[in-house]
This record gives structure tokens, sequence and C-alpha cells, in this order.
């Protein structure tokens, strides 16, 4: 059976080919810069203004940050977490349910953003969830795990 993901138990002792990048698409590593100093946003804080130019700095100057003071508590990522692990560790054939080929849909399991189009693909699974607003996406959100939605 071609399972079409990667988080279907299969023990690769081969990098299959379709996930092989040519050396002319592959990062330089030599030429990418260490970050010691990620930037750290503090959410919590009264001043948005500098928040959003605290954000857009960071995006331009070096493509990711981490926020502390967001609101979320610790105990909701940490259920988060859990659920996603039980999700993946679904039987293949629980989780093939969801997948889609389609890059248009707003919830589905794939492997890459357009596997129809890519002649390479990431080495990774993902589920997409369209979030907001909540009650017009949460439909179609997985009910399995039980504890998903």
């Amino acid at each position: 059976m071609d399972t079409k993901v990667l988080s279907s138990g299969i023990r690769y002792s081969n990098l299959p080919q379709n996930y092989v990048r040519p050396e002319s698409e592959r990062p330089r590593l030599s030429e990418v810069s260490e970050c010691e100093d990620v930037p750290i946003i503090d959410l919590g804080s009264s001043d948005r203004s500098q928040i959003v130019q605290q954000v857009g700095d960071a995006c331009k100057f070096y493509g990711f940050f981490q926020v502390i003071n967001h609101g979320v508590a610790h105990e909701a990522v940490k259920r988060m977490e859990e659920v996603a692990y039980e999700f993946f560790r679904l039987p293949v054939e629980e989780k093939m349910k969801l997948y889609s080929d389609d890059p248009s849909k707003t919830m589905r399991l794939s492997t890459s953003f357009n596997v129809k189009k890519e002649t390479v693909h990431n080495w990774r699974d993902y589920l997409r969830l369209h979030c907001y607003p909540l009650d017009k996406y949460v439909q179609e959100w997985p009910s399995n795990p039980s504890s998903f939605k």
C-alpha cells in the first residue's frame, strides 16, 4: 500500500528518491550564519507599537522569533502536544482518512505543500487546520482521537 505519509510506521533503510533534493537546491551550510540571540518578544508589554516593531524587525532580520507572556497556559500547550502525539500515533489507515493532496483544503493531512506539483517532498507529515473563526472550521477537525476537538 502506498501510504503517502511518513508517519506510517515504515522503517526506511534508504531515503526514498522523492525526498532527495538535487545538490543545487540544498542549503549551503557553510553560508549560514549562527544566531546566538534569538529575538524574544514580550506580548505582555503594554506598548503595542513596540511589539509590532519587534515582530517586524525579527521577521525581516531573522525570519523567526520567540514569544513570552502570550497568555496561553502551560497546561493548554502541554495538552495540545499530547493530542498531536496521539493523532500521529494513530494507525495509518485512520490518518489516511484525512489525507489530501489538494492544497486548497482547509483541513488535511499531507507531507508537502503541493504533492501534485512538487518533485521532491519535505521529510515531514503535517495536519493543516484552519482555526479562525473557530465555529466555521471546528466541524472539519478530526474526531479521532476523541480528545482532539
